[in-house]
């Protein structure tokens, strides 16, 4: 599989990229929450990566951390254009959100929209009391 970051120039100025944005030129937004013990406790650090698989392509959009209060704020995504019929399911995007906590990776689907900030919480399972 071919792993690409769409912070690379090389890879903004590809033919494959050019493509997925003509199919996808507007925006949504992405908000992720990680919480433990039924959100009293956030989670900081939690590594976190939002990719898109094409065929044999991974795309990675985002990859970072939560901060002090488990969030990461605001991530832009590119989404398909809205249908303006209301009786047409909205068009939508789905994206992979990777996270990894204490070793532990776990896979998320998150489906995107034109103009809607989404928000992906993240449920941590601490290992209580394990040396």
């Amino acid at each position: 599989m071919n792993v690409y970051n769409v912070s690379n120039p090389e890879f903004k100025e590809s033919i494959f990229y050019k493509e997925f944005l003509d199919n996808n030129p507007t925006v949504g937004y992405l908000k992720i929450r990680a919480y433990a013990a039924s959100e009293a406790l956030p989670i900081s650090n939690l590594q976190v990566e939002i990719s898109k698989t094409m065929g044999d392509n991974k795309i990675i959009f985002f990859s970072g951390v939560t901060d002090n209060s488990g969030m990461i704020e605001r991530v832009t995504l590119p989404t398909p254009k809205l249908s303006i019929n209301d009786l047409n399911v909205p068009n939508n995007i789905e994206y992979d959100i990777k996270t990894t906590y204490e070793g532990v990776d776990t896979i998320y689907k998150v489906i995107m929209f034109e103009g809607v900030c989404v928000v992906q919480t993240i449920n941590i399972n601490p290992n209580v009391g394990e040396s």
